[in-house]
């Protein structure tokens, strides 16, 4: 494949982007552009090796910030890249409702299809769709693939997704779904060349970062997870809530909480920083003597535990633990408070290699291997794009 795929992660205020070879998947830029919604937006693209490739400032456009972000992306590629280009550019898509299960092609019927799964999200999906429709204007040939976060969890059996809900509301898109998938397939291609034997087995990947999931994988395929019909269920987060009983939000309700402000609540004002009522970041709260800092650190540790003994249930038994994400691969008093938790089901932690940041940090004794990997979400939206473009070229070949 000729040419480079752009990757492109949107979030509220910042793009996160990589550029990789198109044909070798070789990483040779990495960046992100910030402070979308301040005054002066910053864009820095680093090389392979962390090197400042380029930075830059501009007068942000509140109009149209995702435009402007993308003119100045795009014009470091071009300088960047020469005559070789962009070939593709690749999107994650956090929600892709129950229909798109598979990367798949922009097209204005595509895009309208994914314009109206909006109401399953509506804080992210227009974050997700605004870079699409920026890039259709500024390079219309551009092929562009859309990634969708829950796809990986289309292998999870009916009883995994339903609510016990009127089931008229299952036809109106009112299921678990899961998130975070394309990190979990991630790790999973990474688990086959790191550990086979494990790979086929029973796996729980711990998926901590700002936002945390768990998923439960049997020989790779998700069949389970603890996140449902949005990112705000399962576990206690950074700023959002996690599991909660929904007569919580029918009392705020009573009480003249308005809509608003109870979605607000939830995604940015609960989790570790609501629980707390310091920081919603983890090393903040390892590092203070508040009592409440430790009181919002043991309940992140409980729900993990407390989850990831249902999903041993799914599974039916434990071969393994991965740990991936921010949290997940930077923090040995987390890893380690969770595996203690969780001895029960003989788990042992060796306590220099988690301290290491070890590939494997399981005890030589434990029953479940213990296993930390970094993830990446970029590299997998750029498998998924030269994926997608072959088997483009292929069914367009005579």
């Amino acid at each position: 494949m000729k040419g480079s795929i752009l990757t492109l992660n949107a979030g509220s205020s910042s793009v996160k982007f990589a550029i990789f070879d198109g044909a070798t998947l070789k990483d040779m830029v990495r960046g992100e552009i910030e402070d979308l919604d301040e005054a002066a937006p910053h864009m820095i693209a680093r090389d392979a090796a962390g090197a400042v490739l380029a930075e830059r400032r501009w007068t942000a456009n509140s109009e149209h910030p995702f435009a402007d972000a993308l003119d100045a992306l795009l014009a470091f590629a071009d300088a960047h890249l020469g005559s070789d280009g962009l070939a593709a550019a690749g999107h994650r898509v956090v929600d892709g409702g129950a229909d798109h299960i598979a990367p798949e092609t922009v097209t204005p019927a595509s895009l309208s299809a994914l314009e109206a799964l909006t109401p399953l999200d509506p804080l992210h999906m227009p974050l997700n769709l605004a870079p699409i429709r920026a890039l259709a204007a500024a390079r219309p040939r551009l092929v562009q693939v859309a990634c969708f976060d829950t796809a990986f969890h289309h292998t999870m059996p009916p009883v995994a997704t339903r609510f016990a809900l009127p089931r008229e509301l299952a036809a109106l898109g009112v299921r678990r779904y899961g998130f975070h998938g394309l990190s979990y397939e991630y790790i999973a291609s990474c688990l086959k060349q790191q550990s086979p034997q494990l790979a086929h087995g029973r796996v729980i990947v711990a998926h901590l970062g700002s936002g945390a999931s768990l998923c439960a994988l049997q020989g790779g395929v998700s069949v389970e997870t603890t996140t449902g019909f949005s990112a705000l269920d399962g576990l206690v987060m950074s700023t959002r809530c996690g599991s909660l009983d929904p007569g919580v939000i029918l009392y705020l309700g009573r009480q003249g909480h308005g809509f608003a402000d109870i979605e607000d609540m939830l995604y940015r004002r609960s989790g570790l920083l609501g629980a707390s009522g310091i920081s919603g970041d983890v090393r903040v709260l390892l590092a203070s003597e508040d009592p409440h800092a430790k009181e919002a650190i043991d309940l992140f540790i409980y729900r993990i535990a407390c989850q990831a003994a249902a999903l041993v249930n799914a599974l039916e038994g434990l071969d393994g633990l991965v740990f991936t994400a921010g949290i997940g691969e930077h923090s040995a008093p987390v890893r380690a408070a969770v595996c203690a938790r969780l001895g029960w089901l003989g788990l042992r932690l060796d306590s220099a290699a988690n301290e290491a940041n070890a590939a494997c940090i399981s005890a030589p004794d434990s029953k479940v291997e213990i296993r930390v990997i970094a993830t990446d979400e970029e590299a997998m939206i750029a498998r998924h794009t030269q994926a997608t473009i072959y088997r483009l070229a292929a069914s367009q070949e005579p």
